[in-house]
């Protein structure tokens, strides 16, 4: 009897050491991917570094990194930097939501409808392939320099790939799930809230964190093309006067807001679909 109570005594400490282990296992594995995530730009950091020593490439066309924080410092407490960044942050996030609202709205629409996507298909399939920066010159024309013409041109391309991937994740939707709808008896306002957009969902959020990055990264062609203010404007002064450590640190604030603004994105996402599951890696 007393060996059996020590079998089990044995077994349980067992699995409760499997169970803290299993426990500790995602917190050491979301730590290693951030140390696999920060080699490769430490590694650049480290490469720029060593050419910039050796001067691989002269000073005045790629500064230190040294010279690239000194000049962060000088347009922090001098340039006001942060009202340009602002600027920018204000006019992507007016494009994305409206883009994205109207992408969102319209898309649900000609998914349901074969004739609100016939209405909208030649008309979006033939402006879609002209790029935003083609439409700047005229927009400009029309609105004139500044924000309105800014955001219209980024809201434009917010637009089309979450329009399309609203429009082709309702059309996706399982047929057997349509039909089981319809065995349940679900109205069309029940087997649209219940089950097409649920099963569409995940397309469309795929497609705001898309759009979401496009929006930021076409904030630098907007404003300098057509603004006196903002990281764009800034980016396209210094090329033009020669300032490459501005435009480095320009560059690199872009880069990382863009990948803050990733992850937001994918936080949400994630949030939004928890729900479903599927394959981590």
């Amino acid at each position: 009897m007393t060996d059996v109570i020590n079998v089990n005594i044995v077994a349980g400490a067992s699995y409760a050491g499997r169970a803290a282990a299993a426990r500790r296992r995602p917190a050491r594995r979301g730590s290693s991917r951030i140390y696999i995530g920060a080699i490769l730009p430490l590694s650049l950091l480290a490469l720029w570094s060593l050419a910039s020593y050796l001067q691989w490439v002269p000073a005045i066309f790629l500064p230190s990194p040294i010279a690239t924080a000194k000049a962060f410092y000088a347009m922090v407490t001098r340039q006001q930097l942060h009202v340009d960044f602002l600027r920018s942050i204000s006019i992507v996030s007016q494009a994305f939501m409206y883009g994205s609202i109207a992408a969102v709205v319209l898309g649900i629409a000609a998914g349901l409808s074969n004739n609100v996507e016939r209405f909208f298909s030649p008309t979006f399939d033939s402006i879609r392939h002209i790029p935003g920066v083609a439409w700047l010159p005229l927009i400009v024309l029309w609105l004139g320099l500044g924000a309105p013409a800014q955001i219209l041109v980024i809201g434009k391309s917010v637009f089309f790939p979450v329009f399309l991937n609203t429009l082709q994740g309702i059309r996706n939707v399982e047929k057997s799930h349509v039909e089981l709808a319809n065995v349940l008896t679900l109205n069309r306002v029940q087997l649209v809230r219940r089950v097409i957009l649920p099963s569409a969902v995940p397309s469309i959020m795929v497609s705001l964190r898309y759009a979401a990055g496009v929006a930021w990264a076409l904030v630098v062609t907007a404003e300098g093309l057509s603004g006196q203010e903002g990281l764009g404007y800034l980016i396209f002064r210094a090329q033009s006067l020669l300032i490459t450590d501005q435009l480095i640190v320009c560059m690199v604030i872009i880069g990382l807001v863009g990948f803050a603004i990733d992850r937001l994105m994918f936080l949400l996402q994630r949030y939004v679909l928890r729900w479903k599951q599927g394959y981590e890696g």
